[in-house]
């Protein structure tokens, strides 16, 4: 069984459905099953369109309707022409998007956007992404069907950020999809969305298609779980920021669960906690450049360097609590950790001295409520404009002389925090969200000459 993932660039268009189909039918298994994105940029769109109608603009949330159909409308025509299958398709887009008018109007009337209604939302554009790529390669010849991912992927009633019920989606999956995929037949489906039991429509988090193609591919016991991405792999750093950045071959799943969590946008950061737990490869490819071998994610990966990449999270907030009540008492941070569980938000890195606790977050949903209540137990302060840096490698508590490198190649780069020791193969630290792009050039070119 193998589950491949294909992101929003890889679907974006005619020319690209058109290589996502060939890659499946060629793909050396005979029982796959597909995860779809969105085209790219769809969802910001629905988003918008949502936000726009909250704010009574109306026509603004109607107009991306319109945007949306018309790069549907477009792709069908080039992919199906005037067949049959491509004007039921067309009539299918029609009575997609005249359900998303009537959510937009509702939204716009009533004042009122909840994460349920945004989730009906922004999960529209994987249903319209997958049903015309699964036409498309039933139309070329090829044994394909298309699911509907609600049917079986199973989550709690967290909107926005929802979790696998793995207790019910993996029977589900299994009657499902296995009778399909064990008579040859391509499975299409969709990433990123789900429903609760009671049958509302839910969303995995943006990026959520890989954690999609995870779940559906341990529910399934695959053999290899395969994202497809506009990049070549997992880098030695982003090469949007550093152009030299190079392939890593192979990465462990503790190294890649590191790397993703702190910034590196080729895998989201949830997709290895379910294929480690099963033990199932997960190989990064490039759609545009599938004859390149890619990354491959596994329990050992083999490697001789020390330092594995650099990686930068930018969209974090710190929070600076000063209290001269911690000073030699007991409970005080047992106190701190129960107000971020109180208001859902979780902890990314944190240091800690005699009278202060410094922490990081990049989920602020609630940071007003947690800034009053943390105002109870000391002097607080925040700040938005900072970013996480980290270098991630192996065995660092075994080795000297790696963070005297790293803070020399950063000597003129003011560091707000650290965060070292937790990790044996992960150092962290808080610098300006201005300086981030400039402290992994740095980092970079001293560990990857």
């Amino acid at each position: 069984m193998l589950v491949l993932k294909f992101g929003g660039t890889s679907v974006e268009s005619a020319e690209r459905i058109r290589q996502v189909v060939d890659l499946c039918a060629q793909a050396k298994s005979p029982q796959k099953v597909v995860v779809l994105s969105a085209m790219s940029g769809v969802t910001n769109a629905l988003i918008d369109g949502a936000e726009k109608a909250l704010a009574r603009d109306l026509g603004g949330a109607l107009s991306q309707i319109e945007a949306i159909r018309k790069r549907h409308l477009d792709a069908i025509t080039a992919l199906l022409g005037t067949s049959q299958a491509g004007l039921a398709l067309k009539d299918e887009l029609a009575s997609r998007l005249d359900e998303l008018s009537i959510l937009y109007k509702g939204v716009s009337y009533l004042g009122e956007l909840t994460r349920r209604s945004l989730d009906a939302v922004s999960g529209l554009g994987e249903l319209l992404s997958s049903r015309l790529v699964a036409e498309f390669a039933i139309q070329s010849g090829h044994k394909a069907v298309w699911l509907d991912a609600r049917e079986f992927l199973i989550t709690d009633e967290v909107y926005g950020k929802a979790n696998p019920r793995w207790d019910v989606l993996t029977p589900k999956a299994q009657t499902h999809i296995l009778p399909h995929t064990q008579a040859g037949t391509i499975v299409f489906t969709q990433g990123f969305i789900g429903r609760t039991e009671s049958g509302a429509s839910t969303t995995l988090g943006r990026g959520g298609s890989d954690y999609s193609a995870s779940i559906v591919g341990v529910a399934l016991n695959s053999n290899e779980i395969q994202i497809w991405t506009d990049v070549d792999g997992m880098m030695t750093a982003d090469p949007r920021v550093v152009p030299e950045a190079r392939v890593l071959p192979e990465v462990s799943f503790q190294e890649a669960s590191e790397l993703a969590y702190f910034g590196a946008k080729v895998l989201h950061p949830l997709t290895i906690k379910p294929a480690i737990e099963k033990n199932i490869p997960v190989r990064i490819l490039n759609t545009m450049r599938p004859d390149q071998p890619g990354t491959l994610i596994k329990s050992a990966a083999q490697a001789t360097e020390t330092i594995r990449a650099v990686a930068a999270k930018k969209g974090i907030t710190a929070i600076f609590l000063s209290s001269p009540r911690m000073l030699m008492s007991h409970g005080f941070l047992s106190q701190i950790f129960a107000l971020f569980d109180r208001y859902k938000t979780p902890i990314d890195l944190i240091a800690t001295s005699e009278i202060s606790v410094s922490l990081t977050i990049d989920q602020t949903d609630y940071l007003s409520e947690l800034k009053e209540a943390l105002l109870e137990h000391g002097e607080v302060r925040t700040s938005s404009d900072v970013a996480i840096v980290s270098v991630v490698g192996r065995q660092f508590r075994e080795q000297s002389g790696i963070a005297g490198r790293v803070f020399s190649a950063l000597k003129d780069i003011n560091i707000v925090m650290i965060s070292g020791g937790a990790s044996d193969i992960n150092l962290s630290f808080v610098v300006s969200r201005d300086d981030a792009d400039k402290a992994m050039k740095q980092l970079h070119a001293e560990f990857f000459p």
